[in-house]
């Protein structure tokens, strides 16, 4: 990289596809009224979507109130960091044919708690970054303007 180079990459949608299936934790964010939350879920991709799994709760309630959300994905190596963000509707499964489907997923708990609900995000947006990692350039030498 040279020192004009730009260290940020917009990801293709394909791209950002791909990236989410390396990883299998995320970030959800709800939204309701003045509330604002976030959530750490593991996930799957699944059915042109993300599946996640929960319990009667805070998550599950707010889900129900507003189903507007953001999910948001990230890694890093040493040499580079990327960050994947998805706008969506998560919806909870209702039918047992769909909660039968979402089982092949294979998505279970990291916690021993019982997580009976799947819950599917259904995307309408997504969009992703990839930034080269390094060194802060030189504040006194030259300047891009």
């Amino acid at each position: 990289m040279t020192p004009y180079s730009d260290p940020i990459r917009m990801l293709t949608e394909a791209e950002s596809w791909d990236r989410l299936r390396e990883q299998e934790l995320g970030r959800l964010v709800t939204h309701v009224g003045d509330t604002i939350d976030i959530f750490p879920v593991n996930y799957a991709v699944y059915a042109d979507g993300i599946l996640f799994r929960t319990a009667p709760g805070t998550k599950l309630f707010e889900l129900t109130v507003n189903a507007d959300v953001l999910f948001e994905v990230d890694s890093h190596t040493d040499t580079e960091a990327w960050s994947v963000v998805v706008r969506g509707h998560a919806t909870p499964l209702e039918t047992s044919a769909d909660v039968e489907r979402a089982e092949t997923a294979e998505l279970r708990p990291w916690i021993p708690t019982l997580k009976r609900v799947f819950v599917r995000i259904v995307p309408t947006s997504v969009s992703g970054r990839a930034f080269a990692r390094g060194a802060e350039p030189d504040r006194d030498g030259p300047q891009m303007y």
